[in-house]
């Protein structure tokens, strides 16, 4: 086992997937499906609803909201309230995401198996993808050109070398990004050796799905999972959350990866090498282009010359996003009926109902690494004696999962339908979750294609149990892992 990280990698999926479900489609309604938590816990007494007088389950944990007229299901104040309000450029991506997330769904509705659908084919969409990545690519191959002339062609006349320099340095920033992996990380790293169970597992599924496995596993504390490549070769690394790992039953982790290995068998263009490079380009494009925050005269002008090139690189990402957004919007509806035909359509639906529930995953680790850090005295200095901050490392995860098991039915029917109000989805490149999970009802079989059984997924799970317990031990440290 090393430690590791893939930096600057191309993403393939950057959340599994937060659902909300919806109501009866092609005969299966999501809340038929039995998803409710393993041990979630009754709400600790009823008042009368202030707008219809029907009573409502009170647990002071959780927002109290009425299921007969939606009274109070999406708050306004505090954490509970609504997504924070985006950019304009934020903006008008997700209203592209939505009305290419509703155009989607109701096409796959129409196909015989709308789990297993086929790759798109490039199209016109496609081509331009094509034609404007190049063009990304082939204007920093301008720079450096430009670049070399000035620092040959004027070499020992004023200031062309200097230009020259300036030119190649910011053709080297704006260079195209294949991703690395960091083994200086502290992260465990897993590779086949250390967990051939685990790896076992990830080839069968991946193999089910129509794909190849994963070239080393990487651990943190995230509620959270995907699938990254990197390098020239695009090797392929799949980044798990303890945090999200934890909370979920054997076959819901199943789920989990066979929609992550979806995304690898039904090819999403945005993370092609070469589109994905080109937009991994845009955003150092964007990060260099930031208007400076200052009020100086200076900083007045430098935010007025760099206004147009600016606008222009928020052009390239719109135009780069609405040509590649259904194809991986298809992708993503594609994985999760992946992860539904594999751990069947119980699981599946569970696995994002969980997600549901995230933020209590996020507050239970909260908690822990405050409780760790009072009673050992404060946040750990790298290479200060580990002490009590280690044996509360010990059983975290099984802390966390249970934490999540209490959380009460009628608290995920209210996440359900406040993600429905907002037309929430992970984030501007997603459908709308609540299409998603629909997608996964009507798309998944009753029976899984793969059952993990307890055997093996103990094994699994102790070929986890140490480098998890490293993780643990992190996040207790450093606040993050």
């Amino acid at each position: 086992m090393r430690s590791g990280i893939p930096e600057g990698a191309t993403e393939a999926d950057d959340r599994a997937g937060v659902g909300a479900a919806g109501v009866d489609t092609a005969g299966v309604d999501p809340a038929d499906v039995d998803t409710a938590a393993p041990e979630a816990g009754q709400g600790r007494g009823a008042e009368a609803c202030p707008t219809c007088g029907e009573p409502v389950p009170v647990d002071p944990r959780f927002v109290t909201w009425c299921a007969a007229c939606d009274w109070n299901v999406d708050p306004v104040d505090g954490d509970t309230g609504p997504d924070p309000e985006p950019d304009r450029v934020e903006r008008l991506r997700r209203a592209m995401a939505h009305r290419y997330g509703e155009q989607l769904f109701a096409d796959l509705a129409r196909e015989p198996d709308p789990g297993s659908g086929a790759p798109p084919r490039p199209g016109a969409a496609g081509v331009l993808a094509t034609v404007l990545a190049l063009a990304v690519h082939g204007l920093t191959l301008v720079v450096a050109f430009l670049g070399l002339w000035f620092l040959i062609a004027g070499w020992g006349e004023g200031a062309q070398p200097v230009i020259g320099v300036l030119l190649l340095g910011l053709a080297v920033l704006l260079r195209p990004r294949f991703g690395r992996l960091d083994e200086r990380a502290e992260l465990p790293l897993l590779e086949r050796a250390d967990a051939p169970r685990l790896f076992g597992l990830l080839d069968e599924i991946a193999a089910a799905v129509g794909t190849r496995g994963v070239d080393a596993v990487v651990l943190d504390a995230d509620v959270n999972a995907g699938v990254v490549t990197y390098g020239l070769r695009r090797r392929r690394v799949l980044v798990l959350g303890m945090g999200l790992w934890a909370v979920l039953t054997p076959q819901e982790r199943v789920a989990l990866l066979g929609h992550e290995f979806g995304h690898y068998a039904h090819g999403d263009t945005r993370h092609s090498l070469l589109v994905g490079s080109a937009l991994n380009s845009l955003t150092t494009w964007l990060y260099m282009l930031e208007p400076s925050p200052g009020r100086s005269l200076l900083d007045g002008f430098s935010n007025l010359l760099t206004a147009l090139p600016r606008w222009g690189v928020y052009g390239l990402v719109l135009l780069l996003d609405q040509a590649t957004l259904r194809a991986s919007q298809r992708s993503e509806y594609l994985a999760d009926g992946a992860a539904a035909r594999i751990a069947g359509r119980d699981a599946a639906v569970g696995m994002m109902e969980r997600l549901l529930a995230a933020s209590s995953a996020e507050t239970a680790l909260g908690r822990e690494v405050v409780a760790a850090r009072t009673r050992s005295g404060g946040p750990a200095r790298r290479g200060a004696p580990a002490g009590r901050r280690d044996e509360a490392a010990d059983g975290l995860w099984e802390r966390v999962a249970t934490e999540v098991r209490r959380v009460p039915a009628h608290e995920y029917e209210r996440l359900r339908r406040a993600g429905e109000l907002r037309g929430h989805c992970v984030d501007a490149t997603h459908p709308p979750t609540h299409l998603r999970i629909r997608h996964v009802a009507r798309a998944g079989r009753p029976k899984p294609g793969l059952e993990l059984g307890r055997e093996r997924a103990a094994a699994v799970e102790a070929e986890l149990a140490k480098p998890g317990l490293t993780v643990a031990r992190l996040l207790l440290r450093d606040g993050a892992a």
